[in-house]
This record gives C-alpha cells, structure tokens and sequence, in this order.
C-alpha cells in the first residue's frame, strides 16, 4: 500500500521526519510550511518532495500527516487533519489542555483513524532494556525512579520547559513501570525573566507499582543529560543516552542489618559488587517511530503510543503545571494501560 504523506512545520524534528518518511519505500513526502525560505531549503535538501504552504491546500492528496510544529498549534492542525479522515502522528506534547487531548482521542476513534504521538523515547532501544531488566525482577524491589534532562536551552517561544522536556521523562517511566501516576508536586523558576519557568523538578507518585520517580528538567545548565535511574533493593541500573554504554547494572545497594523502623539506629551494610554494561543494539528512535505509523496506517494497527498514550502524558504536565501555580500536591486517577 502506498503512503502519501503531509509534514507539517520543517523545523529541527520536521526536517528529520522528513529525512525518515522520505527514505521509507512507498511512502511520498509533502512539506508544509508557511515559510518559503523553508520550502526551498526542503526541496533543495530532498529532491522530489512535494511542497505546500498550508496544510488545507494538501488534505485531499494525503493519507497521513505529521505535526511537527510548536505545541500551541498542534490541536488546531490535528482536529484539521482527522476531520479530514487523514492517519495522524502528533508531536509531544499531544495538546497543550486536556480538554484538547480528550477530543481528539474521541474523533480518532470515532473514525477508526490511527493517532500517534511521537513519544520518540519509547521507540528507543536503551528504554527497551531499562524495562527488560525491571521486569526480569533482577533489581529486587524498585525503589525510585530519578531522571534528568537539562541542556543550555532551547527555549521555547509557546510553553515553559515543563511541557518541552518533562514529556520524554513522563512517557519513559510510564512506560517502564505500566503504569501512570496518581499524584503529582512539582516546583518551576523563571531565571532569566521572561514569562515562562526553565527549571522544574516534578516528584510523581505511582501505586500499581508502588514507586515515587523524580523528574528534573533545565534550559539552563552548561551540561546535556539524559538518564534515567531505576533504583532497586537489590541492584541499580543507569541508563545514560549520552554514553558509549548506555546501560550499567550496579550491584551496589544498602542493606539494613535489622528491622526497618530501626535503621537509624543501627549500622547499615552498604554492598559494592559487580558492573555490568549488556550489550544494547543501536537504533535510531524516529526512525523506528516514523516506521511504525506508516504500518499502523497500512495494516490499521493500534500504535504503541497511541493518542490515550498522549493523553496521559498531559495529565501529568497539566497537574505539574496547577501544582507549581498553586503550590500543592496534585491527585490524580491512574488510567495508564498494561501496553
């Protein structure tokens, strides 16, 4: 079955789908862009790729289309694009409301329409492992969760970096643990003015496992990071996506030599055993991302980070964003799948 494809916005992620969806086989390209100076530069780059300035102007030669514009507007193209019968694979955040996200899960569904969103780190191989090696039961108990993602920028002209970066985190440890939160605290500066904060630290709650995963994203901080930390009573595992070795297993851990209510009274054994590094197999997470939705549209198959996927995610960042406003924990139901 032939594919033909609408990518909307050819910024940093549009240009790469793109690069993707034009090297897939039976899959045509359309870049839509309200810039010409980046139109030319699409053609240029990919030579025989359609191009368009709105996305209305193309509807009814597509099959599918990818929103990859700032979050602000990828509502408004999204509801265009499935009113329209056309497959769509959003960019994360889905929405930027709730109210926004639950009406475009309804209108996919109520047309049988496949909607994606492009949670690229759960199509990541290190992700993968992490999950591999939780569920091997080979950490014991997991006990925590801590993740970091900073960098110096980019700032974002639409939303603050809770919605920008606090996404890849939120779908990375629903995804590990199966689950979705049940509550949710979290605090965010603005530290260079300007009317959106770049630096958060959100603290998520979880029941079913019974786990507490810690997420700290910067727009400001002189270091990029990616890890994940899954902390278990038995071993420890760090997945760094900025390293060679993008797994280590510690066998490292504290154990109390008594009860538990009385470990601050008593020595604890701090345990250094072995690390290990397994071997994780290199792919590209878009491409194994754009890979999919165009399967889904041919064989009208669920994908994995399907719209209700998405509609998880902004819960979290919805909740995070009315605790920092209000300075409270905020409740939640846990409505996460078993994907």
């Amino acid at each position: 079955m032939y594919i033909r494809s609408a990518v909307v916005g050819y910024g940093y992620w549009g240009s790469k789908h793109v690069r993707v969806l034009n090297g897939l086989p039976e899959v045509s390209v359309t870049v839509v862009d309200a810039s010409e100076e980046r139109r030319t530069e699409a053609q240029r780059a990919f030579p025989g790729v359609a191009v368009a300035e709105t996305l209305d102007e193309v509807l009814d030669d597509v099959d599918a289309v990818v929103v990859a514009t700032p979050p602000s507007s990828h509502y408004s193209l999204a509801k265009m694009a499935l009113e329209a019968g056309r497959h769509v694979l959003v960019e994360k955040p889905l929405a930027t409301s709730v109210e926004h996200c639950e009406e475009l899960v309804a209108l996919a569904e109520s047309k049988d329409l496949r909607l994606m969103v492009g949670h690229t780190f759960e199509y990541n191989s290190g992700v993968w492992k992490l999950r591999e090696i939780i569920e091997s039961g080979d950490l014991g108990e997991v006990l925590y969760i801590d993740t970091a993602r900073l960098n110096l920028g980019l700032y974002q002209p639409d939303v603050n970096v809770i919605w920008d970066l606090a996404p890849h985190d939120i779908s990375i440890v629903n995804f590990l643990l199966r689950s979705s939160p049940t509550s949710v605290v979290a605090t965010a500066e603005a530290h260079r003015g300007g009317p959106y904060e770049d630096v958060a630290h959100l603290q998520l709650q979880y029941e079913e496992p019974k786990v507490t995963a810690y997420i700290r994203v910067s727009w400001l901080d002189p270091c990029k990071v990616r890890r994940v930390t899954v902390v278990g009573d038995q071993k420890m595992v760090v997945n760094n996506d900025m390293a060679s070795e993008r797994i280590r297993v510690y066998d490292m851990g504290v154990d109390p030599s008594g009860p538990a209510s009385q470990m601050h009274e008593m020595p604890l054994e701090y345990r250094y055993g072995d690390i290990v590094s397994p071997q994780v197999p290199f792919n590209e997470p878009l491409g194994v991302e754009d890979q999919h939705f165009v399967r889904c549209v041919r064989m009208s198959e669920q994908p994995w980070s399907d719209g209700r996927v998405g509609l998880e995610v902004v819960r979290v960042l919805d909740a995070a964003n009315r605790s920092v406003a209000e300075e409270r924990t905020i409740h939640m139901a846990p409505v996460r799948s078993s994907s």
